[in-house]
């Protein structure tokens, strides 16, 4: 390892350390792109509840959260570990998101063939979560903590995602609503985990 790779591992162990220059600016932009992101999600959100019909959207209105296969919600336990761990779990969770969020689009296509707008952003969420992800490596590399840990099989999930959106509309519409859900939150979650790596940013 040479001099340069060893001097970016010191932010694994305190996140005050100064960070190089290069390396910060890096953070900072993908900080801003979660941040980006994380706004859009609410707005696809939003959409997607305003265009499934009632009972989305109806005060009181509470969906079953049914399980995603290969996607879990950021569990609470996240928060004890180390910054470069949580950043990895972030990494997982947005190579997981894109076939999830291909799959909805696709059931949204047949439910709602005209909400182009909806279509669109679906499109545009599985692009940008693949592109904050491979942000993310990116800066876990620059960490020296390249995500080596066990990954989900985004064609599996897709597969079985596929299978539970075919299993009737309430159920798609559901499914649907749990994937845009589960972005959101890990956008937010990326978000906050990268702020930890910010100069300023809670220790």
């Amino acid at each position: 390892m040479t001099q340069r790779e060893g001097s970016l591992e010191a932010p694994q162990a305190d996140s005050s350390v100064s960070l190089l220059p290069h390396l910060e600016a890096k953070i900072r932009q993908t900080h801003s792109l979660a941040h980006l992101l994380t706004k859009y999600a609410e707005q696809l959100l939003q959409e997607y509840v305003q265009l499934q019909g009632d009972p989305f959207g109806l005060p009181g209105f509470s969906p079953p959260r049914l399980p995603v296969a290969g996607l879990s919600a950021p569990a609470p336990s996240h928060a004890g570990l180390p910054v470069h761990e949580r950043l990895r779990l972030d990494a997982a969770a947005l190579a997981a998101l894109p076939p999830l969020l291909d799959v909805v689009r696709r059931r949204q296509a047949e439910l709602n063939p005209r909400a182009p707008r909806l279509l669109r952003r679906l499109e545009d969420a599985a692009r940008q979560a693949r592109a904050l992800g491979a942000a993310v490596e990116a800066v876990l590399a620059a960490l020296g903590a390249v995500n080596r840990g066990p990954r989900a099989e985004p064609p599996a999930a897709a597969a079985a995602a596929a299978a539970a959106a075919a299993s009737g509309v309430f159920p798609a519409k559901v499914l649907g609503l749990r994937v845009c859900g589960l972005y959101r939150e890990w956008l937010s979650r990326t978000e906050g985990d990268l702020g930890q790596l910010l100069p300023g940013g809670p220790a």
